[in-house]
């Protein structure tokens, strides 16, 4: 996921997640607002209640890749915010966790809605 297409600084996240629609379900908080640019920006929270540093790391980056491997309306600002739960799940539930997540905020392209690709 390239630069410009990550929430990177505090006023992206704050906007967010102050002004944006909210999902959630027992891993993952979903935030969306939808912005004025023509691809969608995600931003990824953890937070230290969900262990040390190599924990958080491993969260964030089976997030980036859930993202990155799930299609996602254009348009979009979104921030995907790890519960305590999180840290013990693994990557297919964690994924599965958030194609639900952007299938009910209807953020998923292609009409996809289990989750998986190609089928």
């Amino acid at each position: 996921m390239g630069r410009e297409k990550r929430l990177t600084k505090e006023t992206q996240f704050e906007a967010v997640i102050n002004n944006g629609r909210s999902w959630s379900n027992s891993l993952v908080v979903l935030r969306a607002l939808p912005n004025e640019l023509g691809w969608t920006r995600c931003g990824f929270a953890v937070g230290k209640r969900l262990g040390k540093a190599v924990v958080r790391n491993r969260v964030k980056r089976l997030l980036r890749e859930g993202v990155r491997l799930t299609p996602v309306k254009d348009g979009w600002d979104v921030v995907f915010i790890a519960r305590a739960a999180a840290a013990e799940a693994d990557y297919h539930t964690l994924r599965r966790a958030m194609a639900q997540l952007l299938s009910r905020a209807q953020l998923l392209a292609d009409g996809e809605v289990s989750g998986r690709r190609g089928t």
